[in-house]
């Protein structure tokens, strides 16, 4: 194999695909680099995931090779010349440039399980809805492996709509958005996969979903990353539930504007991280409390239709809800109780529609 290519794009592929890989892999933690007509692919798989990434290259000799994945991507990130040229030069991968030249051990290519073919095709999304609905989502998801249920994005494909719904228990965020559907979809994959695979296509391009049994995958002209699935979907029923608000007050409110408020507050959010927000005529109150650090209150105009209420909710789940409707007005339903409180806003120019729960905390008498 011999390539020349140039060094921005091999070094962003290396490193993607290297950070699919898992650490303790029971095959070589390697990449496969192969060179022909279509450019070099850079490919990766562990026990779950798999990933596929295409990028120009002049191509002197076709081949196959097999390399320590870190180092790799280490030596492209770390070079300054803007084209790389890599060659096998006997029992090694040797990377050059005009100034330098490192040299890679090759590992043993006939020992490499090989990158998992895509399931088959169930449908297709806009690259650019599918990340501005998955970004939001995914981060709702739990990072508590201990509860892998809650550590996935449940994807559910009904006749023109790709439904996206997540949870860590404290929270929940449901997107849809516009899709072409080929076949049946409902499964949970594991949501910082799938949110991380939605970053890579061009934001105009379109987006293949795979699915069966086993795996999803999302696939791009130039690309595809797959995944297995993890248990079955959580009840989608009791789920669905939650968005129906009984709405005691409704404040229509600048999400960027509360979002800075609910920012400068946590400085003051005392031991438990929370803040306050108090629904008034025309504003909302943001206030923190600590007896150590001092407090603080804000006041953000608002449309307000209902009554007064105040709620306490944890304030980093409170930013993350207001950061997924940045640039837009946001509509917070607020309920009685410690029911939850609902934001949603109408769709935006790429056909989706977000809802966003947010469980407020008990306050401490």
């Amino acid at each position: 194999m011999d390539v020349t290519a140039t060094t921005a794009d091999l070094a962003s592929a290396a490193a993607d695909a290297a950070r699919l890989l898992p650490t303790r892999a029971p095959v070589p933690a390697g990449l496969v680099l192969r060179a022909d007509r279509h450019g070099v692919e850079v490919a990766g798989s562990g026990r779950e995931h798999a990933i596929r990434l295409t990028r120009p290259a002049t191509v002197h000799a076709d081949g196959a090779v097999l390399v320590p994945a870190a180092p790799l991507a280490g030596t492209l990130r770390g070079l300054d010349d803007p084209r790389v040229r890599l060659v096998v030069e006997g029992s090694r991968l040797a990377v050059r440039t005009a100034t330098a030249r490192f040299a890679l051990p090759l590992l043993d290519l006939a020992a490499h399980p090989g990158v998992p073919p895509l399931p088959p095709r169930v449908g297709s999304v806009p690259a650019r809805a599918l990340t501005a609905a998955l970004t939001p989502v995914a981060g709702a998801a739990s990072k508590d492996d201990a509860l892998p249920v809650f550590t996935g994005v449940r994807v559910h494909g009904t006749t023109s709509r790709l439904e996206l719904m997540a949870t860590d228990r404290y929270r929940m965020a449901f997107a849809s958005l516009p899709w072409a559907r080929t076949a049946e979809l409902d499964v949970l994959a594991p949501a910082a996969v799938l949110a991380e695979a939605s970053k890579h296509p061009d934001r105009d391009a379109e987006v293949s979903v795979h699915a069966d049994a086993d795996r999803v995958a999302l696939s791009w002209s130039g690309g595809s990353v797959s995944t297995a699935l993890l248990a079955a979907p959580f009840p989608d029923d009791r789920a669905r539930k939650l968005l129906e608000a009984v709405i005691d007050s409704t404040v229509l409110v600048e999400a960027d504007v509360l979002a800075g408020a609910v920012r400068r507050a946590v400085p003051y959010a005392g031991p438990h991280g929370s803040v306050t927000i108090q629904v008034d005529d025309g504003e909302v109150r943001v206030r923190g409390s600590d007896p150590r650090a001092g407090e603080s209150e804000e006041s953000v105009k608002a449309t307000i239709d209902g009554n007064r209420v105040t709620k306490t909710f944890q304030a980093r789940y409170l930013a993350d809800a207001l950061r997924a409707f940045s640039g837009r007005r946001v509509e917070l339903r607020i309920q009685d109780g410690l029911r939850s409180t609902v934001l949603t806003s109408p769709a935006g120019e790429d056909g989706v529609e977000l809802t966003y729960l947010v469980v407020p905390l008990r306050t401490q008498v």
